[in-house]
């Protein structure tokens, strides 16, 4: 019996080692297809080489036909590889993001433009900004809300003066670990994390670690960093600043949310075309009038365009005066949503398109 199974198991890595040979001559030949592109898109003068909605055409029809057996998140993750590497054959994109290395917006930046391209951490929002703004970078990845703790105020206030586009967005599911340099926490005399974290996990803090300080720093990657290097010093981070910075996972999943997550922006010079399944941004304010709200909106409301969010920030320019951050479904370019935002237009006070872009692809 032992010996008819091996030989089945043979036949079956025998068909395997045949379907790997298929599979990298199809990625070979795709690899190719897109040299041809470029050098089209040399010759007619194209300068971007990454188109958003493209490849998120191309994921949403891979997700639309996929049947399994593996998660959709993995067949989704699968192609995105491949199609990041076709695409460093073209042009190999330099990307910032909220730093320092092995924080959750690289994760985040890696998620959505696979591991070929280039991420540069740096310690700001605003610094993310000021090189995508700068060229020096083609992309920025900056977060923007979280499923719990809500809105990054420093990233919308951004936008009230940067001339940068959304090119896109990323959701992330956030998983928080306690990483230390020991085995346990029991020596733990300090927390470290950025505030976001802190805040995620503070019921399990007040569990846990009722009476340990709990220090805020400028990100999870930098509060790993500290503790590989302080005794006593406990960080929350992820398991790629575990890995990163030497450290072990003291305990895993500690977020009081089990489907905690955050969402981000891919910010960038490009105004992205529709893909069929989009989302745009825009920045109001209203007249100062009664009922300045309600007639703000209306023109979505006739048009039965759906608000996914609407958030408020102060505008800097007069006391007690707000804007407001929009996100509805549709493209910019969308009959039936360039009415509409032509309407809004003129109800506002105020009113700055930020983008129009695919939306999130798992």
């Amino acid at each position: 019996m032992a010996a008819n199974n091996n030989d089945k198991i043979k036949k079956l890595r025998a068909r395997i080692d045949t379907l790997d040979e298929k599979i990298q001559e199809l990625i070979t030949q795709r690899a190719h297809v897109v040299l041809d592109v470029a050098k089209e898109k040399t010759r007619t003068g194209v300068e971007n080489f990454y188109r958003p909605e493209r490849e998120a055409e191309v994921l949403n029809k891979i997700m639309a036909r996929h049947q399994g057996p593996l998660p959709a998140e993995e067949m989704a993750r699968l192609f995105r590889e491949i199609m990041s590497a076709c695409l460093a054959l073209e042009s190999k994109l330099r990307v910032a993001f909220l730093g320092p290395e092995g924080t959750f917006t690289q994760e985040a930046a890696l998620k959505h433009f696979g591991q070929s391209v280039e991420t540069v951490g740096l310690s700001a929002i605003d610094e993310v900004f000021r090189e995508v703004e700068a060229g020096s970078v083609q992309f920025g990845v900056v977060p923007v809300e979280n499923s719990t703790e809500g809105v990054v105020n420093h990233t919308l206030d951004m936008f009230l003066v940067s001339p940068l586009k959304i090119c896109g967005e990323v959701e992330l599911r956030v998983h928080h670990n306690l990483l230390g340099k020991g085995d346990d926490w029991d020596a733990a005399e300090k927390i470290v994390s950025h505030q976001q974290s802190l805040a995620q996990c503070r019921e399990w803090l007040d569990e846990h670690f009722s009476g340990v300080e709990r220090v805020a720093v400028s990100s999870n990657a930098e509060a790993a960093r500290l503790a590989a290097e302080q005794p006593g010093v406990v960080a929350i981070a992820g398991a790629s600043a575990a890995r990163i910075y030497g450290l072990n996972v003291l305990a895993a999943n500690i977020e009081d949310k089990p489907d905690n997550s955050t969402r981000f922006l891919v910010i960038g010079n490009l105004e992205t075309g529709a893909c069929g399944s989009d989302k745009t941004s825009v920045m109001v304010s209203g007249k100062n009038r009664a009922g300045g709200l309600h007639h703000l909106l209306a023109p979505l409301a006739r048009a039965k365009i759906n608000m996914t969010r609407i958030e408020s920030r102060p505008s800097r320019r007069t006391p007690w005066e707000y804007v407001f951050f929009i996100d509805v479904d549709g493209h910019a370019k969308d009959r039936r949503v360039a009415n509409a935002l032509k309407l809004l237009e003129r109800e506002a006070a105020f009113f700055k398109w930020l983008g129009s872009y695919p939306k999130a692809v798992l």
